[in-house]
């Protein structure tokens, strides 16, 4: 489980070092372009996650500190000072608050690492280190692509990030995917990736799950693991989808897939 957490913090600690030296470079007008994130500009991802850090930050200080997670007035009064910062400021801040959580996991030795569990109050039970921070990675790596995107329509998932997060994907993925899209269709998907090779299956029947590779799937997914990341979380329109993703079968589309997967 150390390695584990010790790859995703890792991961987290480059991710922080790369999207800080972006957002060193963007001029004040960039940040108001569109971002990947159809509701928001480049500033407001940033204010995302420098807000979505004091949360987190908040959460593990209250697991080692054994105070618990903070209600729910904490976490709207910070999203209402970050609302409430200029472009610039959401920038700026974004930086000192981010490194202030990666640094936070840093400083945890081996035995939290391994031992420590953390409330974040919207899940049934705490959870382990490698866990906690796999989600902010999740959640950093894909809006650090909503970032890069709004410059570069070829912009791909950190390769640092693609092999932890794929070994989480199941997590999230009966949440994020919605199987009433398929109009009552059952499908038993084999998906195979590139950059981590990777094969396993994902049941679109009563709900979306990740599953063992079908022995007769209907239909076959392939594609570079970082663009199945991408689909799942909904960055998947057709400008952003690399040419040697390829689907073959007949009871399945990938325009079927970008609506299981609507995104957030």
């Amino acid at each position: 489980m150390n390695d584990r957490a010790d790859q995703t913090i890792d991961a987290l600690r480059g991710g922080h070092d790369y999207l800080t030296a972006v957002v060193h470079g963007l001029a004040t007008a960039d940040l108001t372009r569109p971002s990947g994130a159809s509701e928001w500009d480049v500033s407001q991802v940033l204010s995302h996650l420098g807000s979505g850090a004091e949360i987190g930050l908040a959460s593990l200080e209250g697991a080692l500190h054994g105070t618990g997670p903070r209600d729910g007035d904490f976490n709207k009064s910070v999203w209402a000072r970050w609302d409430a910062m200029s472009p610039v400021e959401r920038a700026e801040n974004f930086v000192t608050a981010d490194e202030a959580l990666v640094r936070a996991y840093e400083a945890l030795d081996p035995r939290a690492r391994a031992v420590l569990r953390v409330d974040l109050g919207f899940l049934p039970a705490p959870v382990d280190v490698a866990t906690v921070a796999g989600l902010r990675l999740g959640e950093f790596t894909h809006h650090t692509w909503d970032v890069e995107v709004a410059f570069d329509r070829t912009a791909v998932l950190a390769p640092a990030a693609v092999e932890p997060l794929l070994d989480q994907a199941g997590l999230l993925i009966g949440f994020l995917g919605k199987v009433e899209a398929l109009g009552g269709r059952q499908v038993r998907l084999a998906v195979h990736t590139t950059a981590p090779r990777r094969a396993f299956g994902v049941d679109l029947v009563d709900a979306v799950a990740l599953t063992d590779e079908p022995a007769e799937p209907d239909a076959v997914l392939s594609a570079p693991a970082e663009w199945w990341l991408r689909l799942v979380t909904g960055r998947h329109a057709v400008t952003h989808t690399p040419a040697e993703v390829t689907l073959k079968g007949d009871t399945l589309t990938l325009d079927d897939l970008r609506r299981v997967f609507p995104g957030f």
